[in-house]
């Protein structure tokens, strides 16, 4: 024991002579954390509202034209503006979608009401076929209307815009038909108490979020887990390259030549590094708790398992040490284990989940996600922070996380058998 307590001092006290490897350990996660999360939260703040500005230039006076844009802005899908030249608006970026209302639109939408109405009638024997008679409908069943769209914009939005849209157009549409039928049949207007009780909607959709967590999720909960583990996997540019110079200067044959083992040079640095990755959890943790609020970012909130909180934590962080020294082991050169791991560790992190969620990795990649130790110690960590499990929830996440750090030990001792080290 005080071999090993001896060579922990040493590991420590040459782990902070690298100034260096301290920033990359410490200063640039935490950097990383705040502005990865300051950048999402404005994301989720923004799908969160759900409205997108929508400029409307409308060079029509009926009524049907002002009730769409109404019905638009109560939607809550839109933040309605009115412009004078929409492509130009589009084109200079002070909107990404427009939508131009012709002067007729609420003759155009009022005649179709009637011929549909009209239609309906003659069907049921109500009517002559001339009510059935009127104008075509409008392009593509949505009437005269020019929708603008940026190139940027991602089809999934462009589609919602379209579905908003379409809505609020068949509401007006289903409305000014039920008003035509009405009055065909009973000659008066029809009521508006009457009117909103048949076009109002009297089911209303549940929202079950699933897993126990009281407290609202935000870009802090999703961020905070995810660059934790990349800030970890990143001691491979201290703990590897550290192996490498060992190497390189011989301090392996003259450990040989003492009357202890490799072994224990081996734990130290276990020890000394998983140290490390604690307390980068701790830092960025506390930094999520107590910093992000005073950026105007959502506070972090810890999982109430605490235990699993520490054992997670702490199988990541073995898991985070055990790929470093097998990294390590096999590079020849500080080139070479620098280079390696900070490349193979952004690989993990991509096809593991941490930077685009997993399920929409292409077959090809998901295909290789179970092998990559970050996407366990992610999925670990979410059913903690984000379904609010305990440990024995996560079990299934830290069994083949075990697996793969017990299989980076035996790859890092046949390495080390292969170099005649040990």
């Amino acid at each position: 024991m005080h071999k090993l307590w001896a060579t922990i001092r040493k590991d420590t006290r040459i782990m902070f002579r690298d100034k260096v490897g301290m920033i990359f350990m410490f200063g640039m996660p935490l950097l990383l954390v705040l502005i990865v999360t300051a950048i999402q939260n404005s994301a989720f703040e923004a799908t969160a509202s759900g409205r997108m500005p929508l400029v409307v230039r409308n060079a029509d006076t009926g009524a049907v034209s002002h009730a769409l844009t109404d019905a638009l802005s109560a939607s809550g899908l839109f933040s309605i503006s009115s412009s004078g030249d929409v492509a130009a608006d589009i084109h200079d970026k002070k909107a990404l979608i427009g939508m131009d209302i012709p002067a007729g639109f609420s003759d155009f939408m009022t005649a179709s009401a009637r011929r549909m109405s009209g239609a309906a009638l003659h069907s049921f024997g109500l009517g002559d076929s001339a009510g059935a008679r009127g104008p075509a409908p409008g392009p593509a069943g949505i009437g005269p209307l020019s929708i603008y769209e940026s190139p940027i914009l991602q089809d999934a939005i462009r589609r919602s815009v379209r579905s908003g849209i379409s809505g609020a157009l068949q509401a007006i549409e289903s409305r000014l038909v039920l008003r035509e039928v009405y009055l065909n049949i009973n000659g008066k207007p029809l009521p508006d108490s009457l009117e909103r009780a048949l076009l109002s909607n009297p089911l209303e959709l549940r929202e079950i979020v699933t897993g126990s967590v009281k407290t609202p999720l935000n870009a802090a909960q999703h961020n905070v887990p995810a660059w934790t583990l990349f800030a970890m996997f990143f001691i491979v540019l201290s703990l590897g390259g550290s192996l490498v110079r060992e190497k390189e200067s011989g301090s392996f044959i003259r450990l040989k030549t003492l009357p202890t083992s490799y072994w224990v040079a081996l734990a130290s640095k276990q020890v000394t590094y998983l140290g490390v990755t604690l307390a980068q959890a701790i830092l960025i943790f506390a930094m999520g708790i107590w910093i992000f609020p005073l950026f105007s970012l959502p506070a972090l909130h810890l999982p109430s398992d605490w235990i699993g909180l520490v054992v997670v934590t702490l199988l990541c962080g073995w898991c985070a040490v055990s790929y470093a020294i097998c990294v390590g082991t096999y590079a020849r050169t500080a080139e070479q284990a620098n280079g390696f791991g900070s490349v193979s560790v952004i690989i993990l992190a991509v096809i593991g989940g941490l930077m685009v969620p997993s399920f929409i990795l292409p077959d090809t990649l998901r295909a290789f996600m179970n092998v990559s130790p970050l996407h366990w110690c992610l999925e670990a960590y979410y059913g903690l922070f984000l379904d609010g499990g305990r440990l024995r929830d996560v079990w299934v996440n830290i069994i083949p996380l075990t697996a793969i750090t017990l299989l980076l030990q035996a790859f890092t001792w046949w390495g080390l058998r292969r170099k005649n080290l040990i």
